[in-house]
């Protein structure tokens, strides 16, 4: 005699206690949009295809008040990621990637575009790439006469307060690549992006260099969590 197939009330019992929150999770979600979830809910719905079989309400709430932020924590290193219960490297890395996807959608954004018709577009990168490193990043986007993106490189990585640039390098660069302008971008771990005098005595260390090689410092963006400053725009270059 075949044994009764278990019905769907039975079925449901059976599930764990968090699998109708997912659903409503993933129906909120499709029908309004990120916009509708508080970041531990978005990165809940991450943490679902990582975590299959695990309540991840609790780590996603954990996780953005260790980092801050969703932004935060997508951005925090491997190595910090992993000191939170249940985060593994495997999840970790899960997290890192949704970084990178976000790095790669800003930077399409700014791709064989003119970048001064798209500053907003910029700033949006530089802050999606570096606002949340843990270390200082000296980035560099070098730019053709007709101001497109030739290429984007990090020239230099610091510490939590210094990254060593060497002007004459970043010309240097610049001369390989045929580049007719420059963009500098670094970031401020502390969140504040205010200029330090270093900051300004390198940018216009780099302009003095430039000029006689008609190299264009178009400006220098500081990013950190708080925002953005641009040297250009507070009249300091």
């Amino acid at each position: 005699m075949k044994p009764d197939k278990p019905s769907l009330g039975a079925l449901k019992k059976d599930e764990p206690h968090y699998a109708g929150h997912r659903e409503r999770l993933r129906s909120r979600f499709q029908e309004s949009g990120e916009q509708a979830l508080p970041d531990y809910e978005l990165l809940e719905l991450v943490l679902f295809r990582s975590l299959p079989r695990r309540d991840v309400k609790p780590l996603a709430k954990k996780l953005i008040e260790r980092f801050g932020s969703f932004a935060e924590v997508v951005g925090a290193p491997i190595e910090l990621l992993c000191e939170i219960d249940h985060i593994g490297p495997s999840v970790a890395l899960d997290l890192k990637l949704v970084q990178a996807a976000a790095r790669r959608l800003t930077r399409g954004a700014i791709h064989n575009r003119a970048l001064l018709s798209s500053w907003s577009s910029v700033i949006e990168y530089c802050r999606t790439a570096m606002a949340f490193e843990g270390r200082e990043v000296f980035r560099l986007l070098f730019l053709d006469k007709r101001n497109y993106l030739i290429a984007d490189e990090v020239q230099g990585v610091g510490t939590v307060d210094h990254t060593p640039v060497y002007p004459r390098e970043v010309i240097k660069r610049a001369l390989e690549l045929n580049a007719t302008a420059l963009i500098l971008v670094h970031n401020h771990p502390s969140g504040d992006p205010h200029p330090s005098s270093a900051d300004i005595k390198l940018t216009h260390d780099l302009i003095a260099i430039a000029k006689p090689l008609n190299i264009i410092i178009h400006d220098h963006i500081i990013v950190g969590r708080d925002g953005h400053a641009s040297l250009r725009g507070m009249n300091l270059i």
